[in-house]
């Protein structure tokens, strides 16, 4: 069963403001914090703008890969909900959760399907764990087939090259949904018809 959406690589404003306001809302927003290469990357002034938003219930998720220290304290203030974590061990995912108060997603890539049972190194650290395809901003798929595995207790997120109009839809494991290339158009601008249609359908797979 999927339990909820979420949109990510969010830049602007009308974007934002379309998300909040839509009748079916995702659950989370995602903003590319500190990945530069990212065409979806997000200045800090323009990232604070963004979070001072009232998210009508909306969980706002900082997603960085491998912060350094200066990022963290750079963002510590800003209405983050959630950090989505790439390239952090458990470790240090743990002094970040604790230090900055904050739920985690960590993200594990996937390629092979031993690569799923990386969740067992963060089940007890994070609140979410993404399954994500390899290539970061290239979003590259993989089988979502290989969660069969992981026991429904633990609370999954997949992504990885995902399309808005053909949904996964897995039998054997509940999880959340992440998408965000396929929501944009030829230019890489967020597409608002797509978003439209893909938030109408999570209502009723949702259901």
């Amino acid at each position: 069963m999927i339990k909820g959406s979420k949109i990510c690589g969010v830049s602007d404003i009308k974007t934002l403001e379309y998300l909040i306001s839509h009748s079916n809302p995702p659950l989370f927003v995602g903003f590319i914090t500190n990945y530069k290469k990212s065409k979806r990357y997000v200045e800090f002034e323009n990232l604070k703008k963004l979070t001072n938003l009232e998210n009508n219930k909306i969980y706002f998720v900082s997603v960085l890969v491998d912060p350094d220290d200066e990022i963290l304290e750079k963002i510590k203030n800003l209405k983050f909900d959630y950090y989505q974590l790439y390239n952090v061990d458990p470790i240090r995912t743990n002094l970040i959760k604790e230090k900055y108060n904050k739920k985690i997603i960590s993200a594990i890539t996937v390629e092979k399907e031993k690569d799923v049972e990386k969740y067992k190194l963060y089940k007890d650290v994070s609140e979410i764990i993404l399954f994500d395809g390899k290539g970061y901003e290239k979003s590259i798929g993989f089988n979502h087939n290989y969660l069969n595995c992981v026991p429904n207790e633990i609370s999954k997120m997949i992504a990885g090259n995902i399309k808005y109009d053909n949904i996964p839809i897995l039998d054997k494991t509940d999880y959340f949904i992440d998408l965000s290339g396929s929501l944009e158009d030829h230019t890489g601008k967020k597409d608002l018809k797509k978003i439209d249609y893909f938030l109408n359908s999570m209502k009723q797979y949702e259901n």
